[in-house]
């Protein structure tokens, strides 16, 4: 019998959960045809140049984000030093090369359509 695809799914129960090196979590939903959907839960006191940057590898965060701030906010610091913040009920669009942390003491909820399917992971190194 050939296996059912599922169309729908829920953050309950994610397909992939991943620790930011402290304050917070990656919880991800992944497809049957490569799309994936992540609800990122940032703590009071994540910045990714501490929580990711040893993870990823990179200087700056090389992920194109796009999707919508469900509670908290964040302030993006792109590596031209262009500053701006993101709240609880908007959408955005973040291009690869920056930092950011959370800001206030309430958890930065964030979902992810774009950016999430190799967030807060090993590079993989060639052989």
């Amino acid at each position: 019998m050939e296996k059912t695809k599922s169309f729908h799914k829920k953050f309950e129960t994610p397909d992939e959960v991943r620790q930011f090196r402290g304050k917070g979590r990656l919880e991800l939903l992944s497809f049957d045809d490569g799309t994936a959907i992540g609800r990122g839960i940032f703590e009071p006191g994540w910045k990714w140049s501490n929580d990711v940057k040893p993870i990823a590898e990179t200087d700056s965060c090389e992920a194109s984000h796009t999707g919508y701030c469900l509670s908290g906010s964040m302030v993006i610091r792109m590596n031209n030093g262009e500053e701006f913040t993101i709240r609880a009920g908007e959408a955005f669009k973040i291009p690869p090369g920056h930092d950011a942390w959370v800001v206030g003491s309430e958890n930065c909820e964030l979902l992810d359509v774009t950016g999430y399917v190799n967030y807060a992971k090993p590079l993989e190194k060639a052989a």
